[in-house]
């Protein structure tokens, strides 16, 4: 068998190894680095790129000198000569959808939006969260013809739903 070659050239791959940075390794440091505030992280991600994002959140708020913390936290338990890699630590965003079970505690007595997987969407304050049943209460505003009114009056009603049951749900922005 012959093989026939046209042109000169020759062909080089070039494979480039990134070993991606273990997740566990970048959460375990940033709980060590809140562990002492009343700060929760919410989120940690990292892209087969080596791109780290961390989000944390407080009932307090999360400030810049928080974020630079863990930064350099980070980056003192992650050697650079090994994996490179790239970080951003930073709040959960104010309207971003719950991930963790702090998110809701810290929004209880808020106003929230919820948008359930059988296409529901309800906006009222949320009064309970329950971790172990994995379930929430919001207050929704009903009209309700109470007996004796000529006119239907708004009521609290309360909605008990299962986290599991919901595409998202998130703090309610308003504007007034």
């Amino acid at each position: 068998m012959r093989h026939k070659s046209h042109g000169g050239g020759s062909c080089f791959l070039h494979f480039i190894y990134i070993k991606m940075i273990d997740k566990q390794i970048v959460a375990d440091v940033v709980r060590d680095a809140i562990a002492n505030t009343d700060a929760f992280l919410v989120e940690v991600t990292v892209s087969p790129a080596n791109e780290i994002n961390v989000e944390i959140d407080s009932p307090t708020g999360v400030d810049i000198d928080a974020c630079a913390d863990i930064t350099h936290k980070i980056e003192s338990a992650l050697d650079r000569d090994v994996e490179d890699y790239e970080l951003t630590v930073g709040s959960a965003g104010l309207t971003a959808p719950f991930k963790v079970a702090g998110q809701y505690l810290k929004n209880l007595g808020n106003e929230v939006e919820v948008l359930t997987k059988d296409g529901r969407k309800l906006c009222g304050v949320l009064t309970d969260y329950n971790e172990a049943a994995g379930e929430f209460t919001i207050e929704v505003q009903k009209k309700v013809k109470l007996e004796g009114k000529k006119r239907p009056e708004m009521v609290a009603e309360p909605v008990a739903l299962k986290v599991d049951e919901c595409k998202s749900v998130k703090y309610l922005l308003k504007f007034k």
